[in-house]
């Protein structure tokens, strides 16, 4: 069905894989596409509970194919980046966070420039030992995009994301630990496991809280208490009335574990 990603489902989850090796998962305009029609399709099942989005090859992003941008536009100056960005990346972030369903990002070799926003556009990040992560747009005279300028300062401080994206030096798998970059760091051997182990147990999960649960975190860096109160207020109407709260309640009183299906 695709040609630059794919798309596997089983037990609960979705596993996303960008599948343009030779060119270290480059995004381009056709990888674009079918990124955001895999997720229109995984957000529409119910049967998929938790995403993984993943990479072939020696890593999981070297980010956008400059090659493919520059020769799609016919424009002597130089193609007009800013619709370029509105049309690709700002429309696919958008829809990542969305999603009412957790994306895990599983991490390997390098995750740079606006491979660097799709994986800070997920919801939980486990990174290989082998992982590096640069902000690297300065590297070629632009500002970062793809979501890193609200995604990067949130997660590991105004400070250090200064210092990452006016420099563009690389970050290991252990410095991105401790900044907060990633939640986990495993060996290389074992990123496949960890990941799949994590998904599977966030399928168990109650899927429609977690997605109000997304929804609500992301919205609160733009509101006041009282919004995010209200906001609260509205969501949990909304789980109290499913069948997941009922069972959680009824495992609670029965004391045994809650057998959660999504509902």
């Amino acid at each position: 069905m695709y040609e630059t990603i794919s798309l596997d489902k089983h037990d609960g989850a979705a596993i996303i894989a960008l599948n343009r090796p030779k060119v270290l998962n480059a995004f381009d305009g056709q990888m674009h596409e079918e990124l955001f029609d895999a997720l229109n399709d995984v957000a529409l099942d119910d049967g998929v509970r938790c995403i993984v989005l993943r990479g072939e090859g020696r890593g999981f992003s070297a980010g956008a194919d400059l090659a493919e941008v520059i020769k799609s536009d016919d424009n002597p100056e130089g193609p007009d980046l800013g619709e370029y960005l509105r049309k690709t990346y700002s429309r696919l972030v958008m829809r990542m966070v969305e999603v009412e369903k957790p994306i895990i990002a599983a991490l390997h070799g390098p995750v740079y420039g606006a491979g660097l926003g799709i994986a800070l556009a997920c919801d939980l990040r486990v990174a290989a030992e082998s992982a590096k992560f640069s902000v690297a747009f300065v590297k070629i005279g632009l500002m970062p995009d793809a979501g890193v300028s609200f995604f990067l300062p949130r997660l590991i401080g105004l400070g250090r994301a200064m210092e990452m994206s006016m420099l563009g030096d690389g970050v290991d798998a252990t410095e991105a630990l401790r900044f907060g970059l990633v939640n986990r760091v495993v060996p290389d051997g074992e990123l496949e496991e960890s990941v799949a182990e994590l998904a599977a147990r966030l399928a168990g999960m109650p899927t429609m809280a977690l997605g109000r649960m997304k929804g609500a975190l992301y919205a609160s860096f733009e509101m006041d208490l009282a919004t995010a109160l209200e906001r609260e207020a509205v969501g949990q109407t909304f789980c109290g009335y499913t069948k997941d709260h009922k069972e959680g309640v009824s495992a609670f009183f029965e004391k045994r574990e809650a057998n959660f299906t999504g509902s």
